[in-house]
């Protein structure tokens, strides 16, 4: 009798290898695509870049088609694509820079989570009820050290944008970081943000539930963690909405990445009353990371493959990571003190400021002037362009000494003390005491004339004195009053 498998037994693979065939079919929908889609969203500038790969694949498809060996005229079309991307990328206005950063293509927090970590989890919730999509968090590993990742998350198309409120966060997003940025101070986890928004969400549902107080809770409790912050901007970092995750010992962002306290076309529409003007505001605004690295808001630019990274997303995670460990390694074995201390000196170096006036608002021609100014020294040694402004500096400086010698003596007048009144000074209560003693006084006339009349046989003035007792009374408390 001829034995069976057990049902649970894989069955042999059939010899032509047709079992299973469907199953393949299937998951090659799935492999990376060979070809950009028609309707995948490509740059003004980039036009002449997509046009000559798409000649080289016909040129590619031709030759197998025919048998024709022309791989020496593809390498140099290869060649020339390749400088002419480079050249492309390497003259970008700033207004090109944040298409760039803008770009659908281009990878999103949870790529680069899930492709520069070895394990992801996402966390959920702000303990209040609530959680937000345009604000993920999860604990991360990385060469066998745990880490707090935090970052803004977009969407790939209008529903993903719509559930991910572009990348918006609400105050329930930020109390959720909060959180867990909490949590990682506890227990002693580096904290890893990935800046990509271009501002808190600013609806009227936000601002009822705290927005501003949510921005301005992270940012005052992230200058006390004691574990280090590391903060890369992946594409857009607009205004207080990037901040609020972004108070980081380093601060690190991509190669077409950009940082913005206001978008261009906000600050163009407060400026110039057009957002036509949006270029001219992205180059005063300083916001590609040249500039910012030269202002000393950015610590360092971390490099993407030729033609960014929405066209090699592969290819610039490497280079995340490998930022990302590196700075972290320079505070291992620092302590708490030197960790918050060094946070808070690198807010306190950014930024620089100039004092003095510029006449009609030409500043350029000030400041060359100034530079070419054979300066001067006041009398308490300040350095001065001229011996105008030196002279100037000592008159104004003479008047606010003046000003404080005058106030010597008057503090009183300048800050009169805010003290409540006594009873008798108050409305109605003087008015009554004036009429109480006249009457107090007309008793005591009265009493008298008793007194002198007495021997006359006028009556018994016991009433007299019931009465002064019961005004006398009276007068007592009043007394109490007033004390009270």
């Amino acid at each position: 009798m001829a034995t069976q498998d057990p049902p649970d037994l894989p069955k042999a693979r059939d010899a032509s290898g047709k079992q299973g065939d469907w199953f393949q079919m299937l998951l090659a929908r799935f492999n990376p695509i060979s070809e950009k889609a028609s309707n995948t969203a490509v740059l003004d500038f980039e036009k002449p870049l997509v046009e000559l790969d798409h000649k080289i694949r016909e040129v590619r498809k031709v030759a197998e088609q025919n048998g024709v060996d022309v791989s020496s005229q593809i390498k140099e079309l290869e060649a020339r694509a390749r400088q002419l991307r480079k050249e492309t990328y390497a003259k970008l206005t700033p207004i090109q820079r944040l298409q760039v950063a803008r770009h659908p293509n281009r990878p999103t927090f949870l790529d680069i989570a899930l492709n520069i970590t070895d394990k992801f989890v996402e966390l959920h919730g702000d303990r209040m009820g609530l959680d937000d999509p345009a604000l993920v968090c999860g604990i991360a590993s990385m060469d066998e050290t745990s880490f707090m990742f935090i970052g803004h998350q977009k969407g790939r198309n209008t529903k993903e944008n719509i559930y991910r409120n572009f990348g918006m966060p609400q105050p329930n997003g930020y109390r959720k970081a909060l959180r867990f940025m909490r949590m990682a101070d506890k227990f002693g986890f580096p904290i890893i943000t990935f800046v990509d928004t271009p501002g808190a969400y600013a609806g009227l549902k936000a601002e009822e539930l705290g927005q501003g107080e949510a921005i301005a809770m992270n940012l005052r409790e992230m200058f006390n963690f004691r574990v280090p912050i590391i903060s890369i901007v992946i594409g857009e970092g607009g205004s207080g909405g990037a901040l609020a995750i972004g108070c980081a010992n380093r601060m690190l962002i991509m190669e077409n990445a950009v940082y913005y306290v206001a978008s261009p076309e906000a600050c163009a529409a407060i400026l110039w009353k057009s957002r036509d003007k949006a270029g001219v505001a992205t180059e005063a605004l300083k916001i590609t990371p040249r500039d910012l690295v030269g202002l000393g808001v950015m610590d360092e630019i971390v490099p993407e493959p030729l033609g960014a990274a929405h066209t090699d997303p592969m290819g610039a995670f490497p280079a995340v990571r490998e930022a990302v460990l590196r700075h972290y390694r320079d505070y291992v074995g620092r302590s708490a003190t030197e960790i918050m201390a060094d946070r808070y000196m690198k807010f306190r170096h950014i930024g620089v400021y100039e004092e003095f006036l510029v006449a009609g608002g030409d500043v350029e021609a000030a400041r060359a002037q100034r530079e070419e100014a054979p300066g001067a020294y006041t009398k308490a040694g300040t350095w001065a362009p001229t011996e105008a402004d030196a002279r100037y500096i000592e008159k104004c400086a003479d008047a606010d000494e003046k000003w404080e010698q005058s106030l010597i003596g008057k503090e009183q007048w300048l800050n009169p003390p805010k003290v409540d009144h006594p009873g008798w000074l108050k409305p109605g209560w003087t008015e009554f005491v004036l009429a109480l003693e006249e009457a107090l006084e007309e008793e005591e006339e009265e009493a008298e004339e008793g007194e002198a009349g007495e021997g006359a046989g006028f009556e018994d003035d016991s009433d007299e004195e019931g009465h002064d007792a019961t005004l006398s009374n009276g007068a007592h408390n009043l007394a109490e009053a007033d004390a009270a």
